[in-house]
Order: C-alpha cells, then structure tokens, then sequence
C-alpha cells in the first residue's frame, strides 16, 4: 500500500511539474510579443520594416515561414515568432526545419547553432475523464495543452539536398494588383467603393472602401480591403467570432488584433508588403496581452484561421475556373469540326 502511495504522489508532482512549463510557455511568448509593441515594433510587420545588413536587397521577401521539407506554412503565433527570429538574427529565408528533419534531408543543422522555439497546442482526453463519461453516458472533457519544439532556418544548415529550401519567386508588381483582386472577389463578401471611411459592417455584412484613387499608394488600398475582409470572416456564417463589441471595449481591441494579424498574413501570402494599418490601438492591444497571457495565441490563431478561410476560398475558385477552361479545351477540337 505505502509503495502505491509513493506512485500516487509522484505522478501528481509529475502533473504539477508540467503545469507550470504549460503557463510559462504563454507568459514567455506573450512577454517578447509585449516586449515589442512597448518599443513600437509589430511583430506582424516587422521582418519588412528593417534594413538588417544580412536581409537581401534589405527585406525578407513577404510570405508566410514554411517548412522546408514538407513546404507546409506555419500558422498562429508561430508566424510572429519565426517572423521575429529571422529578422533578429538576419536569415535570408522564411524556411525552417527540424534538427532531424535535416538529418532526413541529407544534411544538418551547424554545431552551435541555436534553434527557434515554436509552439503546438492540441487537446487530450484523461483517463479517468473518460471512464466517467462511461459511467454517466456525458461527453468526455478534453485538457488543452502545449508543447514547445525547436526549429532551425535553413540558413544554419549544411548538405540539405537542392532545391529543399527553394524561395517562393517574387511576384512582379503588376501581378500584385489582380491577385488581390481574385480573392476579394472570391470570398463571397459584399464590397462598396466610396466614402472616406473603410470599415465591415457585420449587421449587413458589407464591407466598404474609400475608391482607390483616396490612397496615397494604390497597394494601400488592397491592404485596407485585406484588413477589413478579415474582419468579414467572423460573421455567423463564416467562422463566427464576436463582432459585437462596442469601440474602445477589450472585445473591440481583441478583434481590430486579430483583423491586423490575419490583414498581415493574407499581405504576406500575396506577395504584398505587410503594414501597420491601426497603429493607435497599441495600447489597447498592450492592456489586453498584460491581462491574459493567451490572448496573444487566441487572436494569432483567429488571424490564420481567417486568412485561411480567405485563401481556401480563391483556391477553390482558381479551381473552378481551370476546370471551365479544361472542359472548353477539349470540345474545341469537336467544335472545330462540326
């Protein structure tokens, strides 16, 4: 019996001892995030808005860190993280790897090299949740969790096999413009050009726009529509978030957060240049991360979900289209003939 009671205890320090990794994982994530804004640095824009002597031509060419051997993009605050280590510490590229991933690939990660913590959450169901969900017939309750894990930019490897890390090739600037374009006009989303005012109305769910001709520079315009569909996303019948708040509430401070992220990740997908669109919340977004050290992995993981949903959307209709352009192909020869 006292050897069964030794077990006991030790398996709840065990529990103990990893909660509060769990909790300092949140505080030390959302302590750097604090960290920049306080210095006025977005983390969302911020691999773009400096000249890092080791950046080529000065800048990270947008797009969203990826990884090198499976090319999946990361999502969430792990964005903001790897978009913070690559400016910090002067990496060339957006592509990261896993220390075996590059054993995987033929090569390794350099002796010395310091790798970036990034971070997965997931859910789990206990055991004895489960055993009372047979007992009573009630649904299981799952525990949130998350696990941190370490990457490394491709540029702190060596012997990776060719073309693992390839760089997605810069769009040029006229192509820009018309893939914005596509996928405003794929979301689905009712658009009003005119007035001197942007913003997303959820009770029509309408988004309006001052006419491009009221920006300074036209890219600016698409930056704004970007910014304003992710606000469209959290309508009912998209992901349905809270839109309900009134100015100047947390809840208000909390969606223009994840609209800011979710407009930068959709710029950098695009090939678009990401910038600050709401500077002046800063010190609500401030109040709000300092009072809840997950409000930082909630609006990051809004943000990517919303810029997913937007992406998905103009996939799905680029998809369309080649399936019309397909189909006509191949009756032309028949048409032809007729």
């Amino acid at each position: 019996m006292a050897r069964n009671t030794r077990v006991r205890v030790k398996a709840k320090r065990h529990a103990d001892d990893a909660k509060p990794e769990r909790i300092s994982l949140y505080d030390e994530v959302t302590a750097k995030i604090i960290g920049q804004l306080e210095e006025g640095r977005f983390p969302w824009v911020q691999p773009w808005a400096s000249s890092h002597a080791a950046m080529v031509d000065g800048a990270l060419a947008p797009s969203l860190p990826r990884n090198a051997l499976t090319a999946r993009s990361y999502s969430g605050v792990n964005i903001l993280i790897l978009w913070g280590a690559a400016i910090e510490r002067g990496f060339p590229s957006q592509s990261w790897i896993t220390f075996k991933q590059a054993l995987d690939a033929g090569g390794n990660v350099r002796k010395g090299e310091k790798g970036a913590t990034v971070v997965y959450a997931d859910r789990f169901t206990p055991e004895a949740e489960k055993e009372k969900a047979r007992e009573t017939g009630e649904d299981a309750k799952s525990v949130a969790f998350l696990k941190r894990f370490t990457v490394f930019n491709v540029a702190q490897c060596e012997g990776l096999r060719p073309g693992l890390a390839a760089e997605p090739a810069p769009l040029p600037e006229r192509q820009i413009v018309p893939l914005a374009e596509d996928v405003i006009a794929a979301s689905g989303v009712k658009f009003r050009v005119g007035g001197d005012k942007a913003f997303y109305m959820p009770s029509q769910d309408v988004v309006q726009v001052p006419p491009q001709l009221a920006f300074y520079e036209q890219i600016n315009y698409y930056r704004t529509c970007l910014h304003e569909l992710t606000h469209a996303t959290g309508h009912p019948s998209r992901l349905g978030r809270n839109l309900k708040n009134g100015f100047g509430s947390k809840d208000y401070a909390r969606e223009e957060l994840i609209a800011e992220m979710g407009s930068a990740f959709l710029c950098a997908a695009l090939g678009i240049v990401p910038t600050v669109r709401h500077a002046d919340y800063i010190g609500s977004w401030l109040e709000v991360l300092r009072e809840d050290n997950r409000a930082i992995f909630r609006a990051a993981g809004a943000a990517s979900k919303a810029a997913e949903w937007l992406l998905t959307r103009h996939r799905e209709a680029q998809a369309a289209i080649a399936d019309v352009q397909e189909q006509a192909r191949a009756i032309e020869p028949e048409r032809r003939a007729a």
